[in-house]
């Protein structure tokens, strides 16, 4: 489906907070750190969530846990993605984040496709229990409301084509007195393979009154104008797309703002251009990272080897397309050490264009489709408001 005329682009309103350009950085595990927060924020604005973090291991105070809800002293809203499968261990989770004044905004994971959650009755394969569903949300939009903290939830369109849950779960949470809802694209069984559906975003926000956002294959920012063009999205979340690139959140806030400019023009939604730094703006920014990546590993024992042992996964997004040699790349993967990262960088060609080609090309993990692992009877009992047994984690990050 399309919208008839590309609707006004406003700021995206999140309970007390009003978010501009209405851009969120999905949280992804192992990436959406202290570091990389900043990072991305030192680009463009929006609002940028950590790490999954699940309810049980903030509940127990788990040590691990407890670090990756850090923030910025500067970052505000700060934004904290919770994983529950209890609706009493949830409210309790977001009860805790109200008393000790952990965060300003609370998201809730339905959208996880991981067998080792998908199995346990979490994440994306949570919906499908619709009255459980309901309880979660309600729950944590409850332990919320005291401190005027907005809830949100993130999903999927469902477990598979044949088990679409989308539109009744975002009618539930609208109902619970969620502040917005994001839905990805795609079902728990695509993983992240083949196009996202975008037309489904569509329909979603025709069927809710809450603010919706649109997530899935978002790789430049004329996606992300387009997306909101077709769906009538009130934001978009973005994820793989920043891999390797922290400045596609300047080419999006310089989207949004010309989107804004235009208004409500037919088809006046503007062509833009992206950001292309050459390979020592690249490299510029890859000592950036890692500089961020050791100040925030800084309590521990060895914080620059291991600020620097965490950026060695980001290489290969810094440098794809980029003609530089297998010996240097498999180097730079390796480092422990700021010194050493300099010496790597300073063999580059800092002349060295962007390489136009990786433009719109899919970053990070893709995969084909595959079986949903589900509980045994799962899909057999839609109306059960049971807590699956053993669905609680107690590790947090995904």
């Amino acid at each position: 489906m399309t919208t008839t005329a590309p609707a006004a682009v406003r700021p995206l309103t999140l309970g007390p907070h009003q978010v501009w350009p209405p851009v969120v950085l999905a949280p992804m595990a192992g990436i959406t750190n202290v570091a990389f927060r900043r990072l991305c924020r030192e680009q463009g604005g929006g609002i940028y969530v950590c790490e999954m973090i699940t309810t049980r291991a903030l509940v127990e105070k788990n040590p691990k846990t407890l670090r990756m809800i850090a923030f910025g002293s500067d970052e505000r809203p700060r934004s904290l993605q919770l994983y529950g499968t209890d609706p009493e261990i949830t409210a309790a989770a977001v009860r805790m984040v109200v008393e000790r004044d952990l965060a300003d905004h609370v998201d809730l994971n339905f959208g996880c496709p991981v067998p080792k959650v998908t199995r346990r009755g979490g994440g994306a394969a949570l919906p499908w229990r619709h009255r459980l569903f309901a309880r979660i949300v309600r729950g944590a939009v409850e332990a919320a409301a005291p401190a005027g903290i907005p809830v949100t939830v993130k999903m999927r369109k469902g477990i598979d084509d044949d088990h679409l849950t989308y539109v009744e779960a975002g009618l539930a949470a609208q109902d619970a007195g969620v502040a917005a809802v994001a839905l990805h694209g795609r079902t728990a069984a695509q993983r992240y393979s083949g196009t996202a559906d975008w037309d489904a975003i569509g329909t979603l926000k025709q069927a809710l009154d809450v603010p919706v956002l649109g997530n899935g294959d978002i790789w430049e920012a004329d996606d992300a104008l387009r997306m909101v063009a077709h769906t009538g999205a009130d934001g978009v979340v973005v994820g793989r797309g920043c891999l390797g690139r922290p400045w596609l959140f300047a080419d999006l806030e310089a989207a949004f703002d010309a989107r804004r400019a235009v208004g409500e023009v037919p088809g006046g939604i503007p062509a833009t251009k992206p950001v292309l730094p050459d390979l020592g703006q690249v490299a510029a920014i890859m000592r950036r990272h890692a500089e961020l990546l050791v100040e925030w590993f800084g309590g521990r024992w060895e914080p620059e080897r291991d600020g620097c042992t965490d950026f060695r996964k980001h290489v290969a997004w810094y440098l794809k397309g980029f003609s530089v040699g297998s010996e240097l790349r498999r180097s730079l993967a390796m480092i422990s050490s700021l010194a050493e990262l300099d010496d790597l960088l300073a063999r580059l060609d800092p002349t060295e264009p962007f390489p136009t080609a990786v433009l719109g090309q899919p970053r990070g993990r893709t995969n084909s489709p595959g079986k949903v692992h589900l509980p045994d009877g799962w899909l057999a009992d839609r109306d059960s408001a049971a807590v699956p047994a053993g669905a609680e984690l107690d590790d947090s990050g995904g």
